[in-house]
């Protein structure tokens, strides 16, 4: 069951709005001071969080069947926070001690400051892409070809990135760190939504293994992430809301700027 916030706010805001309920497909925010519970407030919104998938992370022992030596690497390639967690557990499990002169490569810049939690951030080794895209990630990369990278992926096995160290003979091993799996969203889609904001690829996936005949309809759709806005539209489906962007670096803001754009008439 979704797990939603409402705003008490009355009057006559509520009817010019095109958006009144928006599920996020993530789990409800711990704190209650999340922005995403002031939007609500703000813009009299229904907001229903659940979790389209799931992360279970390999052991240390499915790790090193896979035969990586991390030791052996000068340089990863984190294309998520999910990656950064799992990376730096395995290495605590398994009592990997990583080099202090190992490069980090990030998707975005958020990717890149999450890596505060495990290491000391200096610039000269902790990379990102300038514009938060697959491509600007890629051309960070093109830049540093002479490292021997660690790319940690998902089980699903495709993968841009490799596409692209593979292409330009850039030496790297990939990884086996995490898995998504698929929750169980039948009851939350039996609810209409106005909009629905993705922040994976495997959660625009979870949406059609639950029902692969989904047709979006009047449904706006938000994504988080150049991959995520890929998988969207990979899926045949319109992107109403893309985050990150210069002037909207989160998905909180891109929603802001959204709401409080003049509606058509």
């Amino acid at each position: 069951m979704a797990k939603a916030v409402r705003s008490q706010k009355k009057g006559a805001e509520k009817k010019e709005l095109k958006v009144n309920r928006i599920l996020i497909t993530q789990p409800r925010p711990e704190t209650e001071k999340s922005p995403y519970f002031d939007l609500a407030k703000k813009y009299d919104l229904q907001l229903d969080f659940h979790a389209f998938i799931r992360v279970e992370g390999v052991s240390g022992k499915e790790f090193r069947k896979q035969r990586v030596d991390i030791a052996e690497h000068t340089a990863i390639i984190f294309a998520s926070r999910y990656a950064v967690d799992h990376f730096f557990r395995i290495c605590e499990e398994l009592k990997v001690k990583v080099s202090q002169d190992m490069k980090y490569f990030c998707i975005t810049e958020a990717v890149a400051l999450y890596l505060q939690k495990f290491i000391l951030y200096r610039k000269r080794k902790v990379f990102f892409s300038a514009d938060g895209s697959m491509g600007g990630l890629q051309d960070v990369i093109s830049k540093h070809k002479n490292e021997k990278y660690i790319l940690p992926v998902s089980d699903n096995g495709k993968n841009d990135i490799a596409m692209h160290l593979i292409k330009h003979n850039i030496k790297y091993a990939d990884v086996t760190l995490y898995r998504m799996v698929s929750n169980d969203i039948g009851e939350v889609m039996k609810d209409g939504y106005d909009l629905i904001v993705f922040f994976s690829p495997f959660s625009v996936q979870s949406l059609f293994d639950h029902n692969p005949d989904f047709k979006q309809n009047g449904t706006m759709i938000g994504a988080f992430g150049p991959t995520t806005s890929k998988a969207v539209e990979d899926n045949g489906m319109r992107l109403d809301i893309k985050a990150p962007a210069p002037n909207a670096p989160s998905m909180v803001s891109a929603l802001e700027l959204f709401l409080s754009a003049p509606k058509k008439k």
